[in-house]
């Protein structure tokens, strides 16, 4: 049987209209990203055109509009523990950052260990910590989750938008947890706010190191040691060549990621990673904190310190349907799925591609490759 069909002309207005709709609605991004590559040796020539320094990005509208003006207005404070700074602390220069700033302040940290609990409140953005690659500084502190809680056990705390740290230890001094002191978990940081990075700095702890709580966050040439659940939280982050460092013999987790609702974007992104430690085929990848956590390795090197099982439910089956622990072009002895437990996903190639570009952490919109302070 036959049909007309019935044709529809959209008036001029209307067709106006739509169009400028679609431009509001596609974002603008004038910087060229493209995939990380597989390659662990073109990784540094990929970071050079996909992580660009202000300077380059001065002019381009994809970049938030208050970052901008911040990254135009950049203030040094000086951080001494022989008084040749303007502090003595890093306390004291946080606490001189006025509330609502506006500016990218670098406090720049001279060399020497320092023992502070240190918060940066959610109403200092733009702040940076930053201390020199060849005699990097130490900020430590001896909390535990029985004096202060878990989340506030945290030697150092970001709460503010736009933090960024180079060339930082972060410690937390308390001692190894035995399972007999309760409480014994110390965190060396907790990163809550959105829009933060990390370049070449080391979280040293056991465990619940790094609690990456939430909002977007990168790190890139970093080191994190730990026993159990060392990097925890519902953020969602792109860990870049970066050594994952099992520190028990007797093995433990590495990840315990916190998303449970669906319409929640979070998730632990690790590419091009290192997992080593002194163990023998004990630790997991990741465990199951909440029902949909997600997490994935992607082009990483996991040593003999992986468990063949992979991930870990935390025993409660009725979360296999819904968490999301994803591999994808792995090497090394850990990296055999053979014997992997069954709601490990093996991602296919079009499946790792979101996983795969600054943007999964919306990066074209505020990551900045780390300044040159002078």
């Amino acid at each position: 049987m036959n049909a007309k069909m019935t044709q529809y002309v959209v008036p001029a207005t209307s067709l106006k209209s739509l169009l400028l709709l679609i431009l509001h609605l596609v974002p603008v991004i004038s910087i060229n990203i493209t995939p990380i590559p597989s390659d662990p040796a073109s990784l540094e020539s990929w970071a050079s055109t996909n992580i660009l320094p202000f300077s380059a990005r001065a002019t381009d509208p994809a970049l938030d509009p208050t970052l901008v003006t911040a990254e135009k207005n950049v203030v040094v404070i000086k951080v001494r523990q022989d008084g040749s700074g303007q502090f003595k602390t890093v306390t004291e220069a946080v606490n001189s950052i006025p509330e609502g700033n506006t500016k990218r302040t670098i406090v720049w940290i001279g060399a020497g260990v320092y023992k502070e609990k240190i918060t940066v409140n959610r109403k200092k953005p733009f702040v940076t910590f930053y201390g020199e690659p060849a005699d990097m500084p130490k900020l430590t502190f001896d909390g535990t989750a029985a004096k202060y809680g878990t989340v506030d056990s945290a030697s150092v705390i970001m709460e503010s938008d736009y933090f960024m740290a180079v060339n930082i230890i972060f410690e937390n001094s308390s001692p190894e947890p035995d399972g007999k002191r309760v409480g014994a978990q110390a965190e060396a940081v907790r990163i809550s706010g959105d829009k933060s990075s990390f370049y070449n700095c080391k979280f040293i702890g056991f465990q619940d190191t790094l609690c990456d709580d939430r909002g977007n966050h990168f790190f890139k040439d970093c080191e994190i040691q730990g026993t159990v659940d060392f990097i925890f939280g519902n953020g969602k982050s792109l860990y870049l060549k970066t050594e994952l460092r099992q520190l028990a013999k007797q093995g433990g987790v590495i990840s315990a990621h916190a998303r449970e609702k669906e319409e929640v974007d979070s998730g632990y992104n690790f590419v091009h990673c290192t997992v080593s430690g002194p163990g023998a085929a004990n630790t997991h990848l990741g465990r199951a904190w909440k029902s949909r956590a997600t997490v994935t390795f992607i082009y990483s090197f996991l040593g003999p310190v992986v468990n063949p099982e992979g991930w870990s439910d935390f025993g409660n089956s009725t979360n296999d349907g819904t968490i999301f622990f994803g591999e994808y072009m792995n090497r090394g002895p850990g990296s055999n799925t053979n014997s992997r437990n069954k709601f490990t996903k093996l991602l296919t190639d079009q499946a790792a591609k979101p996983f795969l570009d600054i943007n999964y952490i919306k990066g074209s919109t505020w990551l900045l490759a780390p300044p040159q302070v002078k």
